[in-house]
């Protein structure tokens, strides 16, 4: 591990969590010595979130705005004065120690990003979650994490409190807001004078536990220290991105994905730029006449939203936005295409992991190579292979390998062994690497469909499939067949417009047909009004499965 010698003692008093990593013969290899990660030389002693606000005033920044709302805009000054003064109930009111894990539960709103920071700050370990888990999924969080306290939005409490009702050893729940509940944290918070230290965080120290979304089995609690945020902050958003103190963002990704809580609160604070946040859930026109009044410069969505959103960009695109980020999901070649022609922006592109942190793979604007996801992103660096571990050659299928300044630790967890092998991530990725260093993304290692001897990667059946004009959404799945051991099955949502029928089915198998090879062509074909996804945009195979099944 190249990791820097200053040695400071953990301040996280707690040792839950650090007691619960896997031993360090089994983590990756950590990577800090790269010469894009110069200005990663942290000392020993780092607290992410006291790092990025003394960033953002030091470059001048206090008077800006950090946070915006339809309501509220809060400068960096504003902001840190809150997040003081709920570190200081967090740590004086409630007595939780360095260490002790805080579950949020929230949409992504200013009082969620504040409550974040607060956490973090406080020497805390936040553990973020979905808003939409239900009772039993948020009991199996608790169950892992053993928080000692939820932070809530009150609109969401009542699962949360099912959970709590039901056993799940959760000692206390605090909602964020409103002010004139006596008990919010926005109340407690305001009787406080904001002056307490940030704690003294080693570097090394946990600052996060992210649960994977469980799209391959029952979720996974990947832990991060202040050290692995501050180092993604320095590698695709400094390298790729290239965000400046004048960007307003906007995205729908939430906080509590990884993707979300880079792209819509850290990397904006590196760069001393402000995020828009809204009063209710995006729909994909309110996106696009929303970024045009606020003047948005950057979007993140993922690839779905973006192909909602298309038809009211081309009626109305938004005269500031220059810069959108697609993540969680294959992004095809004909959504890139749909919205540029739709908005005159080509999508800057990136494959990330929750155990990784963020994104690793990408391309700039300007860079971009059809079908490719991009280049390795400096301070990483990736290849491809094969079973034992070893490189394949360039233009050869095989699993992708990284390693970089962040890494896979999961919490108490023997599926460690799988995702780390000989130092490097193993993503569970597919993936093509050509003679120029741009990687394509094949499909899911677990999700390669084996059809009478042929390997068939869902996602370029599901891009040819979304080139026909008929089609608004589709999901691609192997399902066991007697003759060839598995049949492509495709699950398709029409475009207003278009019937479901036998013609449909012909036309559509026929497409692919033209399209690829013929034995790739989806011999099985449902049509659905909707595809399962979970909060982050994710498409989830495994429910395509168990309906194909069915």
């Amino acid at each position: 591990m190249n990791a820097p010698n200053d040695f400071t003692p953990s301040a996280q008093t707690d040792r839950f969590a650090h007691e619960r990593l896997p031993p360090p013969e089994q983590w990756p290899e950590l990577v800090y010595s790269l010469p894009e990660l110069r200005e990663l030389q942290l000392a020993g002693q780092a607290n992410l979130v006291d790092t990025l606000f003394t960033q953002a005033l030091k470059n001048g920044h206090a008077d800006r705005p950090m946070l915006r709302s339809e309501a509220l805009t809060l400068s960096y000054a504003q902001a840190r004065q809150r997040v003081n003064q709920m570190a200081q109930v967090l740590t004086d009111d409630l007595r939780l120690v360095p260490g002790n894990r805080v579950l949020l539960r929230g949409v992504n709103s200013i009082d969620m990003a504040l409550a974040w920071l607060a956490v973090v700050q406080a020497g805390l370990i936040a553990v973020a979650t979905m808003p939409l888990l239900r009772a039993k999924e948020l009991a199996d969080i608790i169950a892992t994490a053993r928080p000692a306290l939820a932070l809530c939005d009150a609109a969401l409490m009542d699962e949360l409190q099912r959970a709590q009702a039901q056993g799940a050893p959760l000692p206390a729940i605090v909602p964020f807001s409103p002010v004139d509940a006596p008990s919010s944290l926005a109340a407690l918070a305001a009787a406080q004078d904001g002056h307490a230290a940030p704690c003294p965080t080693a570097a090394d120290d946990i600052a996060l536990m992210a649960f994977t979304s469980g799209t391959t089995g029952s979720p996974k609690a990947a832990l991060h220290t202040h050290r692995d945020v501050l180092a993604a902050c320095e590698a695709w958003p400094r390298q790729v991105l290239k965000s400046s103190a004048t960007d307003i963002v906007v995205g729908t990704p939430p906080l509590a994905f990884t993707f979300g809580l880079g792209g819509l609160l850290l990397f904006p604070m590196r760069a001393g730029a402000s995020v828009y946040f809204p009063a209710q859930r995006w729909t994909p026109e309110a996106m696009i006449e929303q970024m045009a009044h606020i003047g948005a410069t950057i979007c993140y969505t993922a690839p779905t939203f973006y192909r909602q959103m298309a038809p009211f960009a081309s009626r109305k695109r938004p005269p500031a936005l220059r810069l959108c980020v697609s993540a969680g999901e294959s992004l095809a070649s004909a959504t890139r295409q749909l919205w540029q022609e739709a908005s005159g922006i080509e999508i800057l592109d990136g494959l990330g992991a929750t155990e990784m942190l963020h994104i690793f793979i990408s391309s700039a604007p300007g860079d971009v190579r059809p079908g490719a996801i991009g280049k390795v992103v400096p301070g990483y660096r990736a290849r491809v292979v094969d079973a034992h571990g070893s490189e394949v050659p360039r233009g050869t299928p095989g699993r992708l390998a990284v390693q970089g300044p962040t890494g896979c630790r999961y919490l108490d967890d023997a599926r460690q062994l799988d995702y780390v092998k000989n130092g490097w991530n193993l993503t569970g990725d597919v993936c093509v690497q050509d003679a120029d260093g741009y990687f394509f993304y094949q499909s899911r290692a677990d999700e390669l469909i084996v059809t009478a001897g042929y390997n068939v990667a869902g996602p370029e059946i599901e891009d040819a499939l979304l080139a026909h004009p008929a089609v608004a959404e589709c999901g691609v799945v192997g399902v066991p067949d007697a003759a060839r051991g598995s049949i492509v099955k495709a699950f398709v949502v029409l475009k207003p417009g278009f019937g479901a029928s036998a013609a449909m089915v012909e036309a559509l198998q026929a497409h692919v047909r033209a399209t690829l090879a013929p034995y790739k062509y989806p011999r099985q074909i449902q049509f659905m009004r909707q595809l399962p996804r979970n909060e982050s945009g994710k498409l989830q195979r495994f429910k395509l499965r168990q309906l194909a099944d069915s």
